[in-house]
């Protein structure tokens, strides 16, 4: 049987083999590959069954036991956590985990995909990066076995392991209305990944079913860059408070983003509870030294974790199909949300 090589591609895509080289090697985006040239490359090496020969190599040889574990950011408290459960059951499975943080950036999640798949790990649990659909598609293309977890794309059929985040956002939101907030603005990563889409759609709905009129200026979108959040942070909170716009409380998406509003609010002597609630979806390490318990929404980690491996180990194994396993949060309340406010 003939090997289908790039020239192979190149022909059924109508492109150069320079162009296919630039696309399966994740390189779309640098080189400024029209996105309908890299779908149909992509769909043409899918239909084909190319296969570089790093990975028909490792296909043919013997399972190595190990786990490919690719993290959106190190820093932050839910990859640690769900990182240590991952281990756990990886290890009661007899498989060992490799891993590396792609600090939210493409290039570097492409780099990690190519380094997992020379290593020849026998599956990878990922946690997605903005933008990544492409690299995606290959893996079930070339037949490697993968979850997603936290995060996932809905035009993928891909196992996925994650948290109801609509439900979740609503239910912190309701929590705060019934305390008797009516201007509750929300923090959140200006981006188009689907779980924190669901936190906005979340809190909209909240303040829609109790009736409050959701005003444009109540969403503090920051750029997704880890290095310059606590600048991004300020600049969003400074619209809100230096400019002394009414607001009774602010719902952080995230617990690093809720770390950067505590520190904050410290530096300009904001009062937690007596000025602004606060609420964060996660809990952070820090929080156990701040003055006050922060209330906060609590992901069952453990369980995203164990579920991650058990189903990886299924398709790996080839005992299981590809599945979507949706948990709740927690509502874990502290003493960061001021009770006692007139009702709506």
């Amino acid at each position: 049987m003939k090997k289908i090589g790039l020239k192979d591609v190149a022909n059924s895509a109508g492109v150069s083999i320079s162009l296919v080289s630039y696309v399966l090697n994740g390189q779309a985006v640098q080189k400024k590959v029209k996105k309908e040239t890299a779908k149909r490359i992509i769909e043409a090496a899918n239909n084909l069954n190319y296969k570089p020969d790093l990975i028909a190599k490792s296909l043919k040889m013997s399972k190595t036991h190990s786990i490919g574990l690719i993290v959106a950011d190190i820093d932050y408290r839910y990859t640690s956590g769900i990182t240590k459960a991952i281990e756990e059951e990886a290890k009661r499975c007899n498989y060992t985990v490799i891993y590396g943080s792609s600090n939210e950036r493409r290039d570097a999640f492409v780099e990690l995909i190519n380094v997992f798949t020379n290593r020849r790990v026998d599956g990878l649990i990922i946690i997605p990066v903005e933008g990544c659909e492409d690299q995606l598609h290959l893996l079930q293309g070339y037949g490697i076995p993968y979850v997603l977890v936290d995060r996932l794309f809905k035009n993928i059929d891909s196992s996925y392991i994650g948290l109801d985040n609509f439900q979740a956002s609503y239910n912190a939101t309701e929590y705060l209305i019934k305390l008797g907030h009516k201007k509750i603005f929300f923090c959140n990563y200006h981006t188009t990944l689907f779980h924190l889409q669901e936190r906005n759609r979340g809190y909209k709905k909240a303040l829609l079913d109790y009736k409050i009129k959701f005003k444009p200026d109540w969403l503090i979108e920051i750029p997704n860059i880890p290095e310059d959040r606590y600048e991004n942070v300020t600049h969003g909170l400074n619209d809100v408070f230096e400019k002394k716009k009414e607001c009774d409380a602010v719902f952080f998406a995230s617990d690093n983003l809720a770390i950067c509003g505590l520190k904050y609010f410290i530096e300009k002597q904001i009062s937690i509870p007596d000025d602004v609630s606060v609420m964060s979806f996660d809990e952070y390490d820090e929080f156990e030294i701040f003055y006050c318990s922060i209330t906060h929404s609590r992901q069952p980690l453990k369980e995203m974790g164990t579920l991650a491996v058990k189903t990886l180990v299924n398709l790996i194994e080839k005992r299981g199909v590809r599945k979507h396993i949706t948990l709740k949060a927690d509502l874990v309340a502290g003493k960061s949300c001021k009770e006692g406010m007139i009702s709506v």
